[in-house]
């Protein structure tokens, strides 16, 4: 075999005209993949359910081997996609029908924010990063915690957020990019203070050198007191 020969990573042992087969097989997973979507009611990718895009992935999967190779034959994978179409609706009546099969395939709400402060024991187990988090809030207007009354992760991924109004927000952790809040181990002045890890907020004295009571970290930055824009 020789090595970068263009016209074997071109077509390998297939013939040229392959390529039409190639283009009609697209065409044909595309109407397929689009009628499982008209028939299924899909919403947007980001209102997906860990089911939902775990039936889309296979669906992709069996569309992908029916486009490009050419030993796998059309007909079998018409039927993937009906037995896949047929399991959605099935799963689907029976969440209707059952909480606990429907906590199972969906998941539960998780409470990540609670009186302007991580639900720290409820946000360690979300998947999530910190940065991610803070995008989806920062996204949403929230410059830092203590203006948020609540925020719940959904099933699908998204963040309800509830708000404060102005003359109720406390202080609390910014959540602007690093390098827009300055982080202490000694505390340089009397006021409230953020931990940077679990949120909690603090009111210390200057010179103080504290230990945060839930997290252990030893970081502070200085809780923000903004009121929100809207």
């Amino acid at each position: 075999m020789k090595s970068f020969d263009l016209k074997r990573m071109a077509f390998d042992e297939m013939p040229p005209d392959f390529l039409l087969e190639v283009a009609i097989r697209s065409v044909y997973t595309f109407i397929l993949v689009f009628l499982f979507l008209k028939i299924t009611g899909r919403r947007g990718v980001r209102q997906m359910s860990l089911f939902e895009v775990l039936i889309i992935l296979t669906l992709g999967s069996a569309a992908g081997d029916v486009a490009f190779y050419h030993d796998v034959p059309m007909l079998p994978v018409l039927v993937v996609f009906i037995t896949l179409a047929a399991l959605y609706r099935l799963v689907m009546w029976l969440m209707s029908h059952s909480e606990k099969l429907e906590d199972l395939f969906e998941g539960k709400p998780a409470i990540v924010i609670k009186d302007g402060e991580f639900a720290w024991e409820k946000m360690k187990a979300q998947n999530m990063t910190e940065f991610e988090f803070f995008m989806e809030l920062r996204l949403r207007g929230v410059e830092h915690l203590g203006q948020v009354r609540l925020a719940i992760l959904e099933t699908n991924g998204q963040i309800s957020v509830y708000f404060y109004p102005d003359d109720r927000v406390r202080p609390g952790l910014s959540i602007l990019p690093q390098y827009c809040n300055e982080r202490f181990e000694v505390i340089p002045e009397k006021g409230d203070y953020a931990c940077i890890r679990c949120s909690e907020v603090l009111a210390f004295n200057a010179g103080t050198k504290a230990v945060c009571p839930r997290c252990k970290r030893q970081q502070w930055v200085k809780a923000s007191t903004a009121k929100r824009v809207t």
